[in-house]
């Protein structure tokens, strides 16, 4: 294993962290000023996934497959989902703080189901990142509905659930999007039918915009970065990679602030410290049943 990181895997995780915060200010754009319902823009984005890895499912099915279909809705689709309906009323920087609950979670599901042991610096980082992300929400501000940002944290609470038992699953990450895209795609599309109206309206309405809004949250965040990050950690030390992801709640908060007007109070910014050093602390411990990976939430 390299000791250091080459200038090219710096720059691809430069690109990943750019891509993940800026989607975050993308989805919200498009579930609120664009008015497109959220679970039929997570139909749109799992429908352009599929159609790029749809060339993986013909490589045959893979083994359990009813679990594949289900814990790959649940970090995708079924997460997604909850946070584009919670960026409806939520502002950017708080869903990006919301989603650094994602690694102490990750851990919490661990040690209850999968028996993991927890030291006295995880479970110190554990109760910094949920008391920093507790402090960021919990602070009075007219652009954050709570009903909002508590749908944010169903999709991250949901993700992080299903997250701990991925390693489980006898199939490559790049795959089991493609499986994911198939079973979000299965459930989302009779969900938005049921459930929300003005679909066609909302595209129509401005096709050119809300065609961006998809494609670049479907290939460039969820086919281009996700496939070179998890590259880049199959090729080095995971101490290395992830902590590197960090970055994003970061550029979400700047990118909200610059793109959508974000408010950015004094709560949010100690609150957010808090939760990145907290979640700091969590990804560069070691972890014997969870891989490193999973403690990170793309968004």
């Amino acid at each position: 294993m390299p000791k250091s990181l080459p200038l090219s895997a710096l720059g691809i995780m430069l690109f990943c962290n750019l891509a993940w915060a800026m989607n975050v200010v993308v989805s919200k754009i498009a579930v609120s000023t664009l008015g497109v319902p959220p679970l039929f823009y997570t139909v749109m984005r799992s429908a352009t996934v599929l159609a790029v890895l749809f060339p993986l499912l013909l490589r045959g099915v893979p083994a359990r497959l009813p679990l594949v279909l289900l814990i790959g809705f649940a970090i995708t689709g079924g997460s997604f989902g909850l946070q584009f309906v919670g960026l409806q009323t939520a502002s950017p920087s708080m869903v990006g703080i919301v989603n650094l609950s994602g690694a102490p979670l990750t851990v919490l599901f661990a040690i209850l189901f999968l028996g993991e042991e927890v030291r006295w610096r995880r479970g110190l980082g554990m109760a910094l990142a949920l008391g920093g992300v507790g402090l960021a929400i919990g602070a009075p501000s007219g652009a954050n509905d709570p009903v909002g940002l508590s749908f944010a944290f169903a999709g991250v609470l949901i993700g992080a659930f299903a997250s701990v038992f991925v390693k489980r699953l006898d199939i490559g990450a790049v795959s089991l999007q493609a499986w994911a895209g198939l079973a979000s795609l299965g459930v989302m599309l009779p969900a938005t039918v049921l459930l929300e109206s003005g679909q066609m309206q909302s595209v129509s309405a401005a096709p050119l915009a809300v065609a961006g809004c998809v494609l670049f949250a479907g290939v460039i965040v969820s086919v281009g970065a996700h496939s070179a990050y998890f590259r880049l950690f199959q090729a080095h030390d995971a101490n290395l990679i992830v902590p590197l992801t960090l970055l994003t709640p970061l550029l979400t908060i700047a990118f909200g602030t610059w793109l959508t007007g974000d408010e950015i109070g004094w709560p949010l910014i100690i609150g957010g410290a808090l939760a990145l050093i907290g979640v700091a602390i969590i990804v560069i411990r070691p972890s014997r049943n969870i891989f490193k990976p999973q403690l990170v939430r793309e968004s």
